[in-house]
Parts: structure tokens; sequence; C-alpha cells
């Protein structure tokens, strides 16, 4: 009886009917037959084939609670896989629709470029023609100065499209490094030098300040120069008339170099430095006292630093001035080789 219930309890129980109809009547069979006895120990194994019963029936709802756990695991696992596979197919199609979103826009940078500078380089060359008075002299003095309105806001505009260019070309990976070996100091001494009448006419103090004996840095001139004359220039372009400028290159605590450049203009919010660093940002005092700006310039300072393992810090107070800081790594800062002593082969020779 015992086998033959554990049997039919394995065999039916997932189905709960099936395990009550092969069980239960052979239960009652054999609880009847000993039960004709009227026997103590008889009525002992009637007792014991109901207790057996009843065993073998809880085992049997726990083995179709099993059961029923494993097929709705199953049925998660199948609607996850699903989940997951449609998750998988939105990613690529959107991951396909960034990738040619990307390729358009720089095909449209790529043709708008040329389109836009073409006639800018045409509105450029004829506003200083008119501005220089070079064909003769212009009768009404108004006309002279909406040429240089003209002149100035087409180099306004051809800036925004070069660095809207760079932008793009670095944020794409397309602007590739061409390191070589440059000394900072030289590099920034000849990034102040064409702009220093600009400063001069603005009533502006230029001083610098360089650390004697820097090793070179091996770093893309055609990249650290920008970023030294965008710091520049936003500094003369935020301070006023009669400020101080600073400018500094010397060596950093761990090994690496910097070049800072401390004015005392306005200043920035310290909720504001976040909004300077972002992609055509501009604090508040900036727009209402400062000339006009695209909000890039940092942007691409900060991508071309990191280019170079580099990073830009930026350190404003209010109305006390601001002061930014590139710092290259020490991986970037070349050792010297000491000089080569001669061998004794070369010392014979030289002595014969």
């Amino acid at each position: 009886m015992l086998v033959i219930i554990a049997m039919m309890t394995m065999l039916s129980s997932s189905i709960l009917g099936a395990l009550y109809a092969a069980t239960l009547p052979v239960t009652i069979a054999m609880a009847y037959v000993f039960l004709q006895h009227h026997e103590p120990i008889y009525y002992a194994m009637a007792a014991m084939g109901g207790g057996a019963q009843v065993f073998f029936a809880i085992l049997g709802h726990r083995m179709f609670s099993s059961n029923v756990m494993m097929l709705e695991y199953r049925v998660q696992k199948d609607e996850l896989i699903i989940e997951l596979e449609q998750a998988k197919a939105v990613s690529d199609n959107s991951r396909r629709r960034a990738e040619e979103a990307n390729l358009g826009k720089s095909r449209f940078l790529a043709t708008m470029s040329h389109e836009l500078r073409t006639p800018l380089n045409a509105i450029l060359g004829f506003s200083e023609v008119l501005k220089n008075e070079v064909l003769g002299p212009l009768e009404n003095k108004t006309y002279k100065e909406y040429a240089g309105d003209i002149h100035t806001s087409g180099e306004h505009l051809l800036n925004l499209i070069n660095e809207i260019l760079d932008l793009s070309r670095i944020e794409a990976g397309r602007y590739e490094l061409n390191e070589e070996s440059i000394t900072l100091p030289f590099l920034v001494e000849d990034c102040i030098h064409p702009i220093k009448l600009r400063a001069k006419n603005k009533g502006l103090t230029i001083s610098e300040q360089f650390q004697e004996d820097l090793p070179k840095l091996w770093a893309d001139e055609r990249a650290i120069r920008p970023v030294v004359l965008n710091l520049i220039s936003n500094a003369i372009k935020f301070t006023p008339s009669g400020g101080e400028i600073s400018v500094k290159a010397g060596w950093m605590a761990g090994g690496g170099q910097y070049v800072s450049v401390r004015d005392n203009g306005p200043g920035i919010p310290a909720d504001e430095i976040p909004v300077v660093l972002q992609v055509f940002g501009q604090g508040s005092l900036a727009i209402k006292s400062a000339e006009q700006g695209t909000g890039l310039g940092l942007p691409i300072v900060q991508a071309l630093m990191n280019m170079h393992d580099g990073k830009l810090e930026l350190k404003s107070k209010l109305h006390k001035g601001t002061k930014v800081i590139i710092i290259f790594p020490c991986s970037c800062v070349l050792e010297e080789m000491p000089a080569l002593e001669p061998t004794h082969r070369s010392s014979m020779k030289r002595a014969s």
C-alpha cells in the first residue's frame, strides 16, 4: 500500500484531483480489510494507513506548489527574456538613429561651414575695404561706422562657426592630437604678445610670471595655443577698464605643469560655475557687463585638456575676480636626458 501510494503521489502530483483519485481508493480498501479482523494490531495498521494517506497528501500538495512555482518562474524568465530582447531592439534602433543623426549633423556642419565661410570672407573683405577707405574716402562718416560694425559682426560669426566646428569634431572623436615637445612659458608668452594691444586699448595691465628651467611638455601646440588664447581673451573681456590680469606658468606639486590666468573682474557666483562650463553657458553678470560671446570657449578648453589627460579648474568669487587654471599631468612632462660621458675608446682617440 505504501509503495503504491508513494508511486501514485509522484506520478500524479501535478494534478491534485488525480492524486486523490489514485490514492484514496487504495487507502480506503486496505483500511476496510484491516478493520474486519477486530484485533488491535490491525486497528493500528488501519490507522497507519490513514496517516500514510495524510502524509502523502501533504507531500503531494507541496510537490504541486513547487511545480506551480517553477512554472511561474519559467514564465517570468521567458517574459524577462522577451523584455530584454525588446529593450535591446529599442536600444539598437536608438543607437542607429543616433549614429544617423550624428552623421547628418557632421554632413550639415561640413556643408554649412563651407557655404557660410564663402560669403563671410566676402563680407569681411569688402567691409574692411570700406572701413579703411581703400578705394577712396567716404563722404558720410556713418557709412564708415556701419562698415566697421559689419566687419565686427562678421568676425564674431566666423569665430562662432569655427568654435562650433571644433567642438563638434572633439565630441565626434575626430579631433586628432599631433603631439610634440613644446616649452610652455614660450607658448604662453607667444599667446600674450598679439593681444597686449587689445588689453592696452581697454586700459588693462597684463603681468607675467613664469618659473625658470621648466622642462618641455609632450602636447599638441595647435590645441594648447587656442586654450591659452581663450583664457586670456576671456580675462580681457570680463575685466573692467583699469583692471589687472596675472598670467603664471610653473610646476605643480605632483610633478605636472600649470598655466593660471587671474583677473579682478566681476567674478562668477558659485552656483553659476557649472553653467559656464556647459556649452553655450554664460553667467548672469557676464551677460550684463561683458562683450558679446558664444559660451563655447570654456567647454572647448575643457575638452582639449581632457584629451591631454589634464584638467581645468575654475575658481571665482563674486566681485573679486576669477582664476582659471589648466593643469598638465606629470605624464606629459619630458625628462631631460643627462649628458653622455665619453667612452674609454673615444678618450684614447682624443689623446692620440
